[in-house]
């Protein structure tokens, strides 16, 4: 644990006091830090939304002035000469200064997968001299106490009450209401029904630049406006006279997929609702419908789940060389309760620079490499095109490496020059401010330009005037245009024009409605609603031939772009395109493509008979051998009857059910069998090549999709000789190779190992080790009496304690002639050419 809480930067003192301010919003978190900060000499404290800085650096410099408060966030920075307080984004905290008291707000954001381990490495590593505080949710509680064992705990309990007030029309929600949302194109769509319906409303997103959202925010404070519409951005503690919060939303994207909000996420941003010790309420719209009712139970009653684990990276970076460094990066967590981040924006632009050797060549000494990571860390708003940021890092690192150490001025200000244009469409705009916002981030780099705060201040006036241009043409065009249009050309019968962009966004008239994903349309609206129907619907006809196009493109795939699951799913380029069904036999499963509503059905055929035919050679594939023996022509009478047995049992069956036909066979047909890979085992006939990982795994699959099994199935490890013979039926294990025997199932070639051990022994009359044949087997030593009386051994001591295992005549081991025979089945047939039975 030492190693764990091992200050840095914020210099832990002797006697510093460790304070966890922690309860539900509107308890009055934030204003205790920063009055106890004021109360100290020198402070800091960390923000999680540019925003949030932003507005109470403003409510500070109203008390001390401007001349004792410094801003530092990743895109804007004051710098007064010797400020005695320093506002910040927790990302931006400048920990190499110390200071007598030290916060971070919102800390149970270390639980957050993108952003988490920066605010992990502030609970455990940022140390006010004299005091530090961390702000947040009571879920945070006990890993704190673990992470932090001398923290003190402090409970603010919430001023106001909040309650859940159902759902409404959008129309009918009272005055002093914020509706929420969680994408600009929603935001802006809600805007513009509330402007006509209530003649107007206020918007707030966390990509506006301040001065748009202060403003945005200044006419709804001063009633000019009685309504807001906001993302979550409003959740971390943005202060506004809000009676009621609305979701019009409950599903937001993640990073990953869209999902439902969780209660805690609700609670935070209903929390807004109700100032100080005014009540709140929130509900939903009638789009959303009711909230669940053990979700507002804990939204009202603050009762939520304890956060188990938190983000972590390792901070101790090591500089020598680009290879130690990715190398730290990558340093597993210490402790269980810290779970290791996924690679992060600059963890990824590292692994890419590396690559290029003039940038290696140009990164070498402690300074140089440092330098690099500092260039990594320049953000990426974009998003979407990371080969062009990471070359735009390229020639960063390379021009802070050559010359005069410094970027050149003219070709930052070329580069600069290009984004400040307000023309074009929404894309356009929007892209322009996510590139100015990494200009923005750079020129707040003092060391990396001539000039810093020249260029801060012409990216800063860019970014605003592209932000109220984006806003003005989201309100006025983007969301009414799209609905219009789509709806009026549809109506009409017209043909729509659309397209695909190269990052998968589907285009119509030009708005974009949705993604295309492989050969599945995700509409840009909730699912399964009005507009996600209208969406498909102008998609499928804009998209007609793109989907042609995609289709014949598919066809012609190699087979390395695709694969099978372990869930039967099969999958083109990492997309699920189908699954796997019960086909003729168990060796040739039924494909069936998922029908997304893109495809017709002779489309969708096309999509099978390819898929078809890749599985056709999986299997022969990965089942050479069982193939080889079904199709033997130099096998005949008995032998080709047995093959054809075994094929049909996937390669391994009990030998008790053809003994007769065994002990029948010539020596020729032994050897024929044998040349085939055909084991006539003590107990089981089996193919030997079939135990490889890759054999076993598709028998289990097929004989699972067969047999309607939930997939995906228990399938033993590599290398295993047994495993617990559970979540699947005996006939399952038998098929793929690990007959059930008691409480374990064993792969078939040892168990013939056992049996031939035990019957050798047997006849020279020694006795065999119970340890030696537990471990054969791969089982414990307390598991073997249970296993032999699976296989049908029983156990006998002698006067000398030597202990044998002898096979009991049970019915298990015994021919089943006495077993009523389909006359029509080929084996009986050939049963009878043999003259048995």
């Amino acid at each position: 644990m030492t190693s764990v809480l091992s200050s840095s930067g914020g210099g832990l003192g002797a006697g510093g006091r460790v304070v966890a301010v922690l309860g539900p919003t509107n308890t009055g978190k934030t204003h205790l830090a920063i009055e106890r900060m004021l109360g100290h000499r020198t402070g800091m404290i960390g923000f999680p939304l540019r925003l949030l800085a932003r507005e109470n650096y403003d409510r500070i410099v109203s008390i001390k002035g401007k001349s004792a408060v410094a801003l530092v966030t990743g895109e804007e920075k004051i710098l007064p000469p010797s400020p005695s307080y320093w506002v910040c984004t927790v990302e931006s905290m400048p920990l190499d200064r110390a200071v007598d008291f030290l916060a971070v707000d919102e800390v149970q954001l270390c639980a957050d997968p993108e952003r988490g381990h920066i605010f992990t490495d502030r609970l455990l590593n940022a140390r006010g001299l004299v005091e530090t505080m961390f702000l947040g949710s009571d879920t945070v509680q006990p890993l704190i106490r673990r992470l932090v064992p001398r923290a003190e705990f402090i409970s603010r309990p919430r001023f106001s009450q909040l309650t859940y007030a159902g759902y409404r029309k959008l129309t009918r929600l009272p005055p002093r209401s914020c509706v929420v949302a969680f994408s600009a194109t929603d935001v802006y769509a809600l805007a513009e029904m509330i402007r006509r319906q209530r003649g107007g409303t206020a918007v707030v997103l966390g990509a506006l630049s301040p001065r748009t959202r202060n403003a945005q925010v200044g006419l709804y404070q001063a009633g000019e406006v009685d309504y807001l519409v906001a993302t979550d951005a409003i959740g971390m503690g943005l202060n506004m006279d809000v009676d009621h919060v609305a979701f019009a939303r409950i599903v937001k994207f993640d990073g990953f997929a869209p999902r439902r909000l969780r209660a805690p996420e609700v609670a935070q941003i209903a929390g807004r609702a109700g100032r100080h010790m005014r009540d709140g309420t929130f509900g939903t719209t009638d789009e959303v419908g009711e909230l669940e009712a053990d979700v507002v139970d804990r939204v009202e009653n603050h009762q939520f789940e304890t956060i188990k684990t938190l983000m972590w990276r390792n901070s101790k970076l090591r500089f020598d060389t680009p290879g130690f460094l990715l190398k730290s990066l990558e340093e597993r967590p210490p402790i269980p309760e810290l779970l290791r981040a996924r690679d992060a924006d600059d963890h990824l632009a590292l692994q890419a620079l590396v690559r290029d050797h003039e940038v290696m060549d140009l990164a070498k000494g402690r300074d140089n490499v440092r330098l690099l990571w500092e260039v990594c860390q320049v953000p990426d708003f974009r998003k979407v095109l990371s080969d062009a940021h990471t070359r735009l890092l390229g020639q960063i690192f390379r021009q802070l490496r050559t010359g005069i150490g410094r970027l050149d001025e003219d070709w930052a200000a070329k580069q600069i020059a290009r984004l400040d244009r307000t023309e074009g469409d929404i894309d356009a705009l929007v892209a322009r401010i996510a590139h100015i916002r990494t200009w923005t981030y750079i020129s707040n780099r003092p060391s990396w330009l001539t000039d810093p705060v020249h260029w801060q201040a012409r990216t800063r006036a860019i970014e605003d005037k592209l932000s109220d241009a984006l806003h003005e043409r989201l309100t006025q065009r983007f969301i009414d245009r799209r609905s219009a249009t789509l709806v009026r050309t549809l109506k009409d019968g017209r043909e729509l024009i659309g397209g695909v962009r190269a990052d998968g966004e589907v285009v119509v008239e030009g708005h974009p409605v949705g993604r295309l994903e492989g050969f599945r349309f995700v509409p840009d609206a909730p699912e399964r609603s009005e507009e996600a129907k209208s969406l498909l619907t102008a998609a499928r006809r804009a998209l007609r031939e793109e989907v042609a196009s995609r289709l014949r493109a598919f066809e012609q795939e190699p087979d390395d772009v695709f694969a099978l699951g372990p869930d039967g799913v099969l999958t083109a380029d990492g997309l699920a395109v189908a699954r796997l069904g019960p086909g003729p036999s168990v060796l040739t499963p039924a494909v069936l493509p998922f029908d997304e509503g893109l495809l017709d059905q002779g489309q969708l055929d096309r999509v099978r008979v390819r898929l078809e035919r890749w599985l056709k050679d999986r299997v022969a594939a990965r089942l050479r051998p069982l193939l080889a023996l079904r199709d033997a022509a130099d096998l005949t009478g008995t032998a080709r009857g047995l093959a054809f047995q075994v094929v049909e049992n996937m390669g391994a069956m009990p030998r008790a059910p053809v003994a007769p036909l065994v002990e029948g066979l010539e020596k020729a047909d032994r050897k024929a069998l044998s040349r085939h890979g055909v084991r006539l085992g003590v107990s089981h006939l089996y193919l030997t090549a079939l135990a490889k990982p890759g054999a076993v795994e598709l028998r289990g699959l097929l004989w699972a999709v067969k047999h309607r099994l939930p997939l995906p199935v228990p399938i033993p490890p590599p290398g295993r000789v047994s495993v617990e013979a559970t979540g699947a039926p005996p006939a399952f294990w038998e098929a793929i190779g690990y007959p059930a025997a008691g409480p374990r199932a064993l792969r078939v070639d040892m168990l013939d190992r056992l049996e031939t051990e035990l019957l050798t022994a047997a006849k020279e009359g020694r006795t065999v080790a119970e340890p030696a044949l537990a471990q054969m087997i791969g089982a414990k030593p307390d598991e073997l009496g249970a296993v032999m009386k699976g296989l049908g051994y029983t156990r006998s001591v002698a006067e000398d304690g030597a202990v044998s295992w002898r096979r009991r005549r049970n019915p298990r081991h015994k021919p089943r002639r006495e077993a009523p025979v389909n006359a029509d089945h080929p084996f009986a047939k050939l049963r009878q050419l043999s003259g048995i039975g």
